[in-house]
Protein backbone atom coordinates (compact mmCIF):
# COMPACT_ATOMS: atom_id res chain seq x y z
CA UNK A 1 0.00 0.00 0.00
CA UNK A 2 1.39 3.41 -0.94
CA UNK A 3 1.99 6.01 1.80
CA UNK A 4 -0.74 8.30 0.46
CA UNK A 5 -3.28 5.48 0.33
CA UNK A 6 -2.37 4.36 3.85
CA UNK A 7 -2.76 7.90 5.18
CA UNK A 8 -6.17 8.18 3.50
CA UNK A 9 -7.40 4.88 4.93
CA UNK A 10 -6.08 5.64 8.42
CA UNK A 11 -8.50 8.56 8.64
CA UNK A 12 -11.54 6.69 7.33
CA UNK A 13 -14.13 4.29 8.70
CA UNK A 14 -13.30 0.71 7.75
CA UNK A 15 -16.47 -1.31 7.03
CA UNK A 16 -16.82 -4.14 9.52
CA UNK A 17 -18.52 -6.63 7.17
CA UNK A 18 -17.75 -6.65 3.45
CA UNK A 19 -19.27 -9.03 0.89
CA UNK A 20 -17.91 -9.76 -2.58
CA UNK A 21 -19.56 -11.53 -5.53
CA UNK A 22 -16.74 -13.54 -7.10
CA UNK A 23 -17.70 -12.79 -10.69
CA UNK A 24 -15.78 -12.88 -13.95
CA UNK A 25 -13.59 -15.97 -13.54
CA UNK A 26 -14.63 -17.51 -16.85
CA UNK A 27 -14.41 -14.26 -18.81
CA UNK A 28 -10.98 -13.52 -17.32
CA UNK A 29 -9.76 -16.93 -18.55
CA UNK A 30 -11.43 -16.59 -21.97
CA UNK A 31 -9.64 -13.29 -22.62
CA UNK A 32 -6.38 -15.19 -22.10
CA UNK A 33 -7.49 -18.11 -24.31
CA UNK A 34 -7.55 -20.40 -21.29
CA UNK A 35 -10.26 -22.82 -20.09
CA UNK A 36 -12.93 -21.45 -17.74
CA UNK A 37 -11.80 -23.91 -15.07
CA UNK A 38 -8.41 -22.18 -14.94
CA UNK A 39 -10.23 -18.93 -14.19
CA UNK A 40 -12.01 -20.62 -11.28
CA UNK A 41 -8.69 -21.96 -9.99
CA UNK A 42 -7.13 -18.49 -9.99
CA UNK A 43 -10.32 -17.12 -8.47
CA UNK A 44 -10.03 -19.51 -5.51
CA UNK A 45 -6.41 -18.51 -4.98
CA UNK A 46 -7.55 -14.88 -4.97
CA UNK A 47 -9.90 -15.57 -2.04
CA UNK A 48 -6.80 -16.12 0.08
CA UNK A 49 -5.07 -12.95 -1.11
CA UNK A 50 -8.09 -10.69 -0.65
CA UNK A 51 -8.96 -12.24 2.75
CA UNK A 52 -5.49 -11.46 4.08
CA UNK A 53 -5.69 -7.96 2.57
CA UNK A 54 -9.07 -7.41 4.24
CA UNK A 55 -7.62 -8.58 7.55
CA UNK A 56 -4.73 -6.13 7.26
CA UNK A 57 -7.17 -3.30 6.57
CA UNK A 58 -9.15 -4.07 9.74
CA UNK A 59 -12.27 -5.64 8.20
CA UNK A 60 -13.86 -8.01 10.71
CA UNK A 61 -15.88 -10.26 8.36
CA UNK A 62 -15.62 -11.02 4.64
CA UNK A 63 -18.44 -12.90 2.87
CA UNK A 64 -17.64 -14.28 -0.59
CA UNK A 65 -20.15 -15.66 -3.09
CA UNK A 66 -18.33 -18.74 -4.35
CA UNK A 67 -21.13 -20.96 -5.73
CA UNK A 68 -24.82 -20.15 -6.02
CA UNK A 69 -27.88 -22.39 -5.92
CA UNK A 70 -28.34 -21.47 -9.59
CA UNK A 71 -24.79 -22.45 -10.62
CA UNK A 72 -25.83 -26.13 -10.79
CA UNK A 73 -27.28 -25.31 -14.23
CA UNK A 74 -23.82 -24.69 -15.68
CA UNK A 75 -22.14 -27.33 -17.89
CA UNK A 76 -21.50 -30.58 -15.99
CA UNK A 77 -17.75 -30.44 -16.52
CA UNK A 78 -17.55 -26.97 -14.98
CA UNK A 79 -19.78 -27.94 -12.03
CA UNK A 80 -17.73 -31.10 -11.42
CA UNK A 81 -14.59 -28.97 -11.32
CA UNK A 82 -16.16 -26.45 -8.94
CA UNK A 83 -17.12 -29.27 -6.59
CA UNK A 84 -13.41 -30.14 -6.28
CA UNK A 85 -12.55 -26.68 -5.00
CA UNK A 86 -13.34 -27.24 -1.27
CA UNK A 87 -10.64 -29.94 -1.14
CA UNK A 88 -8.19 -27.72 -3.01
CA UNK A 89 -9.05 -24.79 -0.75
CA UNK A 90 -8.35 -26.81 2.40
CA UNK A 91 -5.03 -28.18 1.15
CA UNK A 92 -3.67 -24.89 -0.15
CA UNK A 93 -4.69 -22.39 2.47
CA UNK A 94 -5.06 -24.04 5.87
CA UNK A 95 -1.51 -23.11 6.93
CA UNK A 96 -1.85 -19.48 5.82
CA UNK A 97 -5.20 -19.13 7.53
CA UNK A 98 -3.77 -20.66 10.70
CA UNK A 99 -0.86 -18.20 10.64
CA UNK A 100 -3.20 -15.22 10.22
CA UNK A 101 -5.80 -16.52 12.70
CA UNK A 102 -8.60 -16.66 10.09
CA UNK A 103 -11.92 -18.17 11.16
CA UNK A 104 -13.77 -19.86 8.29
CA UNK A 105 -17.51 -20.47 8.14
CA UNK A 106 -19.77 -21.64 5.33
CA UNK A 107 -23.21 -20.35 4.39
CA UNK A 108 -25.53 -22.28 2.10
CA UNK A 109 -27.48 -25.45 1.56
CA UNK A 110 -26.00 -28.74 2.68
CA UNK A 111 -28.56 -31.02 0.99
CA UNK A 112 -26.99 -30.94 -2.49
CA UNK A 113 -23.34 -31.42 -1.53
CA UNK A 114 -21.48 -34.72 -1.57
CA UNK A 115 -20.60 -36.48 1.67
CA UNK A 116 -16.93 -35.76 1.01
CA UNK A 117 -17.49 -32.03 0.59
CA UNK A 118 -19.69 -31.89 3.68
CA UNK A 119 -16.91 -33.52 5.69
CA UNK A 120 -14.39 -30.97 4.38
CA UNK A 121 -16.63 -28.02 5.23
CA UNK A 122 -17.35 -29.38 8.69
CA UNK A 123 -13.65 -30.06 9.32
CA UNK A 124 -12.59 -26.56 8.27
CA UNK A 125 -15.33 -25.00 10.41
CA UNK A 126 -14.39 -27.09 13.44
CA UNK A 127 -10.64 -26.47 13.11
CA UNK A 128 -11.03 -22.69 12.84
CA UNK A 129 -13.99 -22.00 15.16
CA UNK A 130 -11.91 -20.60 18.05
CA UNK A 131 -9.80 -18.22 15.99
CA UNK A 132 -10.05 -14.52 16.75
CA UNK A 133 -9.01 -12.92 13.45
CA UNK A 134 -11.09 -12.02 10.42
CA UNK A 135 -14.11 -14.24 9.71
CA UNK A 136 -14.17 -15.59 6.16
CA UNK A 137 -17.75 -16.54 5.32
CA UNK A 138 -17.74 -18.69 2.17
CA UNK A 139 -21.19 -18.77 0.58
CA UNK A 140 -21.20 -22.14 -1.17
CA UNK A 141 -24.38 -23.50 -2.75
CA UNK A 142 -25.91 -20.31 -1.41
CA UNK A 143 -29.03 -18.47 -2.54
CA UNK A 144 -30.70 -15.68 -0.62
CA UNK A 145 -34.21 -16.89 -1.54
CA UNK A 146 -33.37 -20.31 -0.09
CA UNK A 147 -31.84 -18.76 3.03
CA UNK A 148 -34.89 -16.59 3.71
CA UNK A 149 -37.30 -19.46 2.95
CA UNK A 150 -35.47 -21.72 5.41
CA UNK A 151 -35.58 -18.98 8.04
CA UNK A 152 -39.32 -18.51 7.54
CA UNK A 153 -39.90 -22.28 7.86
CA UNK A 154 -38.05 -22.32 11.19
CA UNK A 155 -39.99 -19.31 12.39
CA UNK A 156 -43.26 -20.98 11.31
CA UNK A 157 -42.28 -24.01 13.38
CA UNK A 158 -41.75 -21.69 16.37
CA UNK A 159 -45.34 -20.48 15.87
CA UNK A 160 -46.61 -24.07 15.70
CA UNK A 161 -44.64 -24.89 18.86
CA UNK A 162 -46.16 -21.79 20.51
CA UNK A 163 -42.73 -20.27 21.16
CA UNK A 164 -43.89 -17.07 19.49
CA UNK A 165 -47.23 -15.67 18.32
CA UNK A 166 -47.79 -14.40 14.79
CA UNK A 167 -48.59 -10.92 16.14
CA UNK A 168 -45.21 -10.70 17.88
CA UNK A 169 -43.04 -11.55 14.86
CA UNK A 170 -40.49 -8.86 14.04
CA UNK A 171 -37.63 -8.70 11.52
CA UNK A 172 -35.15 -9.73 14.23
CA UNK A 173 -37.02 -13.03 14.57
CA UNK A 174 -36.25 -13.83 10.93
CA UNK A 175 -32.67 -12.56 11.23
CA UNK A 176 -31.85 -14.99 14.03
CA UNK A 177 -32.33 -17.86 11.55
CA UNK A 178 -30.20 -16.38 8.75
CA UNK A 179 -26.81 -17.93 8.03
CA UNK A 180 -25.12 -14.64 8.90
CA UNK A 181 -26.77 -14.19 12.31
CA UNK A 182 -23.42 -14.15 14.14
CA UNK A 183 -21.73 -11.69 11.76
CA UNK A 184 -21.70 -7.88 11.95
CA UNK A 185 -24.30 -6.01 9.89
CA UNK A 186 -23.32 -5.89 6.24
CA UNK A 187 -21.73 -2.53 5.41
CA UNK A 188 -20.46 -2.91 1.86
CA UNK A 189 -21.26 -5.28 -1.00
CA UNK A 190 -18.82 -5.36 -3.94
CA UNK A 191 -19.40 -6.85 -7.39
CA UNK A 192 -16.44 -7.01 -9.76
CA UNK A 193 -16.70 -7.87 -13.49
CA UNK A 194 -18.93 -5.03 -14.73
CA UNK A 195 -22.27 -6.68 -13.93
CA UNK A 196 -24.69 -4.50 -11.96
CA UNK A 197 -27.02 -6.81 -10.05
CA UNK A 198 -27.09 -8.76 -6.78
CA UNK A 199 -27.82 -12.21 -8.25
CA UNK A 200 -29.68 -13.55 -5.21
CA UNK A 201 -26.82 -12.74 -2.82
CA UNK A 202 -27.43 -11.52 0.75
CA UNK A 203 -30.67 -9.78 -0.22
CA UNK A 204 -31.91 -9.37 3.35
CA UNK A 205 -28.49 -8.34 4.66
CA UNK A 206 -27.93 -5.83 1.86
CA UNK A 207 -31.05 -3.79 2.69
CA UNK A 208 -28.93 -0.84 3.85
CA UNK A 209 -25.48 -1.92 2.70
CA UNK A 210 -23.60 0.28 0.27
CA UNK A 211 -23.19 -1.27 -3.20
CA UNK A 212 -19.97 -0.93 -5.20
CA UNK A 213 -19.54 -2.14 -8.78
CA UNK A 214 -16.30 -2.20 -10.77
CA UNK A 215 -15.19 -3.61 -14.13
CA UNK A 216 -12.26 -5.67 -12.82
CA UNK A 217 -12.74 -9.44 -13.14
CA UNK A 218 -12.46 -11.28 -9.83
CA UNK A 219 -9.14 -13.07 -10.56
CA UNK A 220 -7.57 -9.64 -11.17
CA UNK A 221 -9.18 -7.98 -8.11
CA UNK A 222 -6.39 -6.90 -5.77
CA UNK A 223 -5.89 -5.14 -2.46
CA UNK A 224 -5.81 -1.77 -4.28
CA UNK A 225 -9.29 -2.49 -5.68
CA UNK A 226 -10.57 -3.23 -2.18
CA UNK A 227 -9.01 0.00 -0.95
CA UNK A 228 -10.75 1.94 -3.74
CA UNK A 229 -14.08 0.43 -2.68
CA UNK A 230 -13.48 1.49 0.93
CA UNK A 231 -12.60 5.03 -0.16
CA UNK A 232 -15.81 5.17 -2.20
CA UNK A 233 -17.77 3.73 0.75
CA UNK A 234 -16.61 6.63 2.90
CA UNK A 235 -18.03 9.14 0.42
CA UNK A 236 -21.54 7.74 0.82
CA UNK A 237 -24.18 9.55 2.86
CA UNK A 238 -25.52 6.69 4.98
CA UNK A 239 -28.83 7.86 6.43
CA UNK A 240 -30.59 4.48 6.81
CA UNK A 241 -33.88 6.04 5.75
CA UNK A 242 -33.56 9.06 8.03
CA UNK A 243 -31.66 12.32 8.00
CA UNK A 244 -28.18 12.98 9.30
CA UNK A 245 -27.89 15.11 12.40
CA UNK A 246 -26.21 18.43 11.82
Amino acid sequence: MGVNMKNKLDSLYIPQHVAIILDGNGRWAKKRHLPRTFGHQVGVENIRKVTLAASQLGIKALSVYAFSTENWSRPKGEVDYLMKLPEEFEKKFKDDFQEYDVKVMFSGRKSHLSKGNLEILERITKNTKDRKGIILNICFDYGSHTEITDAVKKLAQDVVDKQISIEDIEPKDIEKYLYTKDLPKLDLLIRPSGEVRLSNFLLWQAAYAELYFCNTYWPAFKKKDLEKAILDFNKRDRRFGGLKKK
